[in-house]
């Protein structure tokens, strides 16, 4: 008789881990999906108006050495666009555990790992892309002269400000380094989650 009871109690503690496992992984999908799609969105603004307005400068052609940096940023970039839709299959997931042919845990945690990969991926290159506009943008702050000049004109213009379009590279390069990071915090506590489910 005791066993019994263990044994209704068993399948009552596992299906209200199930419940709130589907619960977490609907909330922080949708989440991490919302997070992501709004940081998204400001990337390819940036991208966007970075690439109209660096082609109407007058002075494009220095800022060729954001190129890498930028072409790095794109690439991250695409792969948020993964991560976004791989955010969308952990919601599906979520789901999925509520109804009686619930996926596995193998499976499950597979599918986390495809993003945790995703993200560290769109990390490692997103971070690469940093370093070179911030390399680039620091050799052309060290080309600029010292001081305040006053009424030179043209001459002025010599100096290489860093303007506001370069520091848009930087920040859509930030946005997206930022995507990636909170879909891999996400990440590790849904297969942190998933293996404590007993």
């Amino acid at each position: 008789m005791a066993s019994l009871n263990d044994r209704r109690l068993n399948v009552m503690v596992d299906r209200l881990d199930f419940q709130l496992l589907s619960l977490g992984m609907r909330r922080m999908g949708w989440i991490r999906f919302w997070i992501q799609t709004t940081l998204g969105v400001v990337v390819i603004g940036v991208l966007l108006f970075n690439n109209v307005g660096s082609s109407l400068a007058r002075n494009s052609e220095r800022a060729l050495g954001l190129g890498p940096g930028l072409s790095l940023t794109t690439l991250s970039f695409f792969f948020l666009l993964y991560s976004l839709w791989h955010g969308w299959q952990i919601v599906l997931t979520g789901r999925a555990l509520k109804s009686s042919p619930r996926p596995g845990r193998g499976e499950t945690s597979r599918l986390i790992k495809r993003g945790l990969i995703i993200d560290l991926l769109g990390l490692v290159f997103s971070s690469v892309g940093y370093q070179s506009l911030a390399g680039a943008l620091f050799v052309q702050a060290s080309m600029q002269a010292p001081g305040i000049s006053i009424g030179a004109g043209t001459a002025a213009m010599d100096n290489y400000p860093i303007t506001s379009l370069e520091m848009l590279s930087v920040l859509s390069n930030t946005q997206v380094l930022f995507a990636h990071l909170l879909g891999l915090i996400f990440s590790l506590w849904l297969l942190q989650r998933i293996y404590r489910t007993s």
